[in-house]
């Protein structure tokens, strides 16, 4: 595909350098000399510099009248820059067209996008804000992605030595668990990791990369762990950007009853934010601050939240209020390098907005065919994709253990007509099944070929 990408920050690099080692014709749109040459010097890509929203620009990117540009990303951290851009784009007829968009006004219905015609509008804050509000929710959780509309989630959790899982074969524990609507599809052990069978079973300290219904996750982390995520009483957030907003506005509707408190360092911020969010103690002062934070209660603190816009301050925040008493600490990470550093870090875990966008961007170019949500797992190169099987697919009547999936694939849930339910082998595919498919990421393109979708 031929593809013009707009913005070479964390999101726009990351996209650009996946795609080019994916064999795909990239054009890369940058205004900042400094981040053009780095990717210059860097990526196999053709680099233009100049704001993307000239047309002057886009024409020597590629995007005008009669071109054959297949696709274009804009993913600047300008929301018109980004809108313009798509919106050119789509009147030079470039096929399809993605924009990011920070300012959260434009992503709260879909009438912006559809009426400039932006195939997809996406604001990483919000999949961020979700990601948190669950591993607040599910403590003992160190990842998670949902699917079907937030129905079901993607959760990984570590196996303790008392767990009640122990000692019995995976085949076992469907039938022992019949009411659980789960499957194990990934499990690391001792640093080496692969999708289970039903003959194995679990040891002290596994990893396990479990699909599971929402309404179910906290029942399989006791069946983990054998502890039970407490009802949230106290939450403070640090930093009143548009992510900590999201973040103090979700746990407000989902937890009537919390102790809700946000930090921030802007007065007229926090005076905006006390009249937007009547669920929280809007709180002006130093998210760093000993003294503040003791007098807020950080040491019955059920979680701890950094959302500010420094990614270092994020984490040193994060890591103060831990050792101040908060039971689990979250810290909002936009650099790449910062996210390896988990083990060296006393934070209980690290989200990525730049992750999420760029994990919507990629589904767009691989799997453009109407699926729902994509979760790519870095740490085990995987990929999590929910999709619909299509009348006229050759699997329709089939049972899943004749589908010839290759060692590596897992189809580890259907949802048909509302029902839910892990499938067996010689359960049949539907037309209109939707279903989640677990692969690694090099042989996702084959099951999706196989199950006759795009």
């Amino acid at each position: 595909m031929k593809i013009v990408v707009i913005g070479a920050g964390e999101v726009g690099f990351s996209v650009a350098s996946s795609l080019s080692q994916e064999g795909h014709d990239i054009t890369l749109v940058e205004s900042d000399e400094e981040r053009a040459a780095k990717a210059e010097n860097e990526l196999d890509v053709m680099v233009v510099r100049g704001n993307g929203s000239r047309p002057p620009v886009l024409e020597e990117a590629g995007v005008c009248p009669g071109c054959d540009t297949d696709l274009l990303i804009a993913c600047s951290n300008h929301d018109e820059v980004n809108i313009l851009a798509c919106w050119i784009a789509r009147r030079a007829g470039v096929k399809r067209v993605i924009s990011r968009a920070r300012g959260l006004e434009y992503t709260d219905s879909p009438t912006w996008a559809r009426q400039l015609g932006i195939d997809v509008m996406i604001s990483p804050e919000r999949s961020v804000a979700r990601e948190i509000e669950e591993f607040l929710s599910v403590s003992a959780a160190v990842y998670t992605a949902e699917f079907f509309g937030g129905k079901v989630g993607v959760y990984a959790f570590r196996v303790s030595p008392d767990s009640a899982l122990m000692g019995a074969s995976l085949r076992d524990l469907r039938r022992i668990h019949p009411k659980k609507t789960a499957l194990i599809v990934f499990i690391e052990r001792q640093g080496k990791g692969f999708i289970p069978s039903g003959d194995d079973s679990l040891e002290a300290d596994d990893l396990c990369f479990t699909v599971t219904s929402k309404t179910q996750a906290q029942d399989m982390e006791v069946l983990f762990t054998n502890k039970k995520t407490p009802e949230l009483k106290r939450v403070i957030v640090v930093g009143g950007g548009k992510i900590g907003f999201q973040v103090a506005s979700r746990l407000g509707l989902r937890y009537p009853g919390l102790d809700l408190r946000l930090i921030d360092q802007d007065r007229e911020k926090c005076e905006k934010l006390s009249r937007e969010l009547d669920k929280a103690i809007i709180i002006h002062g130093d998210g760093m601050d000993e003294e503040l934070l003791r007098n807020e209660g950080i040491d019955e603190g059920d979680g701890f939240v950094t959302t500010t816009a420094n990614d270092e301050h994020n984490l040193l925040i994060g890591v103060v209020g831990k050792a101040l008493g908060a039971k689990k600490s979250v810290a909002v990470v936009r650099r790449e390098m910062l996210m390896r550093l988990t083990d060296y870090i006393a934070v209980d875990a690290m989200v990525n907005p730049n992750q999420a966008l760029a994990t919507v961007i990629m589904k767009q170019v691989r799997y453009p065919f109407g699926t729902g949500a994509l979760s790519i797992i870095d740490e085990i190169d995987a990929e999590v994709l929910e999709l619909t099987i299509p009348r006229g697919s050759a699997v329709n009547g089939k049972k899943i253990m004749d589908l010839g999936l290759p060692k590596g694939i897992l189809i580890a849930l259907i949802s048909r007509k509302g029902d839910m339910f892990v499938p067996w082998g010689d359960d049949v595919l539907q037309e209109n099944d939707e279903i989640l498919l677990f692969s690694s990421e090099e042989l996702m393109d084959q099951a999706v070929e196989i199950l006759g979708v795009g």
